[in-house]
């Protein structure tokens, strides 16, 4: 595909009278280095190794007629040859640098016009794709109306500079249009490919987007969870420590209430063994010794088992507070 858009600027008119040439010297030998023919024979050789997709060995016959060319017009076609070769092999830095050169000292090449829509091409390739669209524009507008062809290489190129900078509708919108103005012409055979690339990554990134954003929203649903989830544990953690304090307060209020409580068993107790000392020290003689020494100790026991009540809880009041 590269190689039919770039050959197409005036080549074939060009190649016939190459290939006339070549006939002419049947390649049967090198001509002498002073011969007056050299010049034609190795440029009309490294055209021929061009075509044979022999880069290397063409840029090398190619610069030799260079070198070897008797005026102006000899040297840039020469040069011309050579970056196409270059380009041809990949080896878009010193392509150009050998446009620089042919522009330095051939500026008003009749290749002028070619060498920015090859300089375009090779920004292209390496990677600098803003700069390549300009380039290509300016091709674009300098051809003239009549030359379709050259107008419809720099859109394409112009397509596929938008499509590697991700500018995916106005790339589809110069594919499209190429596709409806030329059907069928095999020089663009993989616009209908873009066209297709270029409507599935529409797709990825929509998929991709919509994956993102399910993922921000899953995101935003589990941190809004975690949170309720502090919020409630933080709530509830306040509620036990309250419920304790009130627990604790309700057990101090219960144990005062016993402490109050025992405190009048012990008073009345102490009232009924006082009743009882008393009835004991106006009880008549007749008495028994025996039944007055267990009355007493029954009003002792039970005086010393109100005692030790008494005393029980007021250690576990001193121990709750």
């Amino acid at each position: 595909m590269v190689r039919k858009i770039e050959l197409f600027h005036g080549f074939k008119p060009f190649l016939a009278a190459v290939l006339f040439l070549l006939a002419g010297f049947a390649f049967t030998q090198e001509p002498v280095r002073d011969s007056p023919s050299v010049f034609s024979y190795r440029f009309g050789y490294g055209i021929s190794l061009y075509n044979q997709a022999r880069w290397h060995e063409a840029i090398d016959e190619l610069r030799g007629a260079q070198e070897i060319a008797e005026n102006t017009r000899q040297w840039s076609e020469a040069i011309y040859w050579v970056i196409l070769a270059r380009l041809a092999a990949s080896d878009y830095n010193a392509a150009l640098l050998d446009m620089e050169e042919l522009e330095r000292k051939a500026p008003n090449s009749s290749r002028s016009d070619d060498i920015l829509y090859h300089r375009a091409r090779a920004y292209f390739y390496l990677g600098k794709n803003e700069e390549a669209l300009v380039l290509f524009k300016q091709y674009y507008d300098k051809s003239p109306e009549s030359a379709d062809a050259r107008k419809a290489a720099a859109m394409y190129w112009m397509g596929e500079c938008l499509f590697s900078m991700g500018q995916l509708n106005s790339a589809e919108e110069i594919f499209t249009w190429i596709a409806e103005t030329y059907p069928g012409n095999s020089q663009f055979e993989t616009v209908p490919f873009r066209i297709d690339m270029i409507r599935q990554k529409k797709v990825e990134i929509e998929l991709l987007e919509l994956i993102k954003y399910s993922h921000e929203e899953s995101l935003k649903t589990a941190e809004e969870y975690q949170r309720r989830e502090r919020t409630y544990e933080q709530a509830l953690n306040a509620y036990q420590r309250r419920v304790a304090e009130l627990l604790m307060d309700s057990r101090v209020a219960d144990l005062e209430t016993l402490n109050a409580e025992y405190r009048r068993k012990l008073t009345e107790a102490d009232e009924r063994i006082r009743v009882l000392e008393e009835r004991l020290g106006m009880n008549n003689l007749s008495q028994s010794e025996s039944s007055d020494e267990d009355l007493r100790m029954r009003a002792l026991q039970l005086r010393n088992e109100i005692q030790w009540e008494l005393n029980t809880l007021e250690a576990e009041n001193r121990g709750s507070r």
